[in-house]
């Protein structure tokens, strides 16, 4: 039975200035809004400029209240990812949460993936995730902290054939998870990882559309048989990013519907 969705509320998010990666669609779409919700004041970020704007302007529209800036550029242009923090210090007088939702998917037999696929993969998912926490961590530590949320996958904690590179890029992601919470954390700068399954974005759609995900195997794995929304891993965004999370640092938590609970 699929029981309605009730976004809650979670302290100590008003007012706080959040720098959000590949925001203008999907599952970081869904962040922004959670935190546009919430009070917080948005830098996104994202490659496509006109999708961009489009989110911004959706936002500013649904949340009045809401300040909202944007920044164009990519996560793996360590001068886009620097402007794009100064941006947002400089917009709201602090730079307090980042979330890392720029990615890719890679979904290639490993017989066939090419060299090129695999470094782009690596590059996004992992190197980016990388250069954003880095850029953010210098504004958090100067300000006495901060919260950094990286969007890694299921994927990162399983495997799953056809997916080498990015099963790899999104376990690194856990792992710079783990090693970044455990250095910053006495600069008052908490580091979680988020771990979505099967979420029905535009992604999945336009990979079930090409044959490269079996729609109804999935939801039949699924023991909640359903795919998520990307409502339902914004609301566990909120959550580690607020107060009531306080104590919660290097982890990994996983919003899949129990499909990694039922092995293989």
């Amino acid at each position: 039975m699929t029981r309605e969705f009730f976004p809650a509320t979670y302290p100590g998010l008003k007012g706080r200035a959040v720098l959000n990666t590949g925001a203008a669609k999907g599952i970081g779409y869904a962040m922004a809004q959670a935190f546009a919700r919430h009070g917080a004041h948005l830098m996104l970020v994202d490659m496509d400029g006109a999708a961009l704007e489009a989110a911004a302007e959706r936002l500013r529209t649904d949340y009045p209240d809401a300040r909202v800036e944007t920044y164009q550029g990519s996560v793996t242009d360590e001068a886009d990812v620097a402007a794009a923090c100064t941006a947002c210090a400089d917009a709201y007088g602090s730079l307090d949460i980042l979330l890392t939702n720029a990615g890719i998917s890679m979904n290639r037999p490993s017989i066939e993936l090419s060299l090129d696929d695999w470094r782009r993969a690596l590059d996004v998912n992992l190197t980016g995730t990388f250069i954003c926490a880095q850029a953010a961590a210098k504004h958090m530590i100067a300000q006495g902290g901060g919260v950094i949320l990286n969007t890694a996958s299921m994927w990162g904690l399983s495997a799953s054939a056809n997916r080498a590179a990015y099963c790899a890029s999104k376990a690194g992601v856990i792992s710079l998870t783990e090693v970044l919470a455990d250095e910053w954390a006495g600069h008052g700068i908490r580091v979680n990882a988020i771990c979505p399954g099967y979420i029905r974005t535009a992604l999945t759609d336009e990979l079930i559309s090409q044959g490269k995900l079996d729609l109804p195997a999935i939801e039949a794995r699924t023991p909640q048989g359903r795919m998520g929304t990307p409502e339902e891993v914004a609301e566990m965004a909120v959550y580690l990013a607020s107060d009531a999370a306080v104590f919660i640092n290097g982890h990994s938590h996983l919003s899949d519907g129990g499909f990694r609970a039922r092995g293989f």
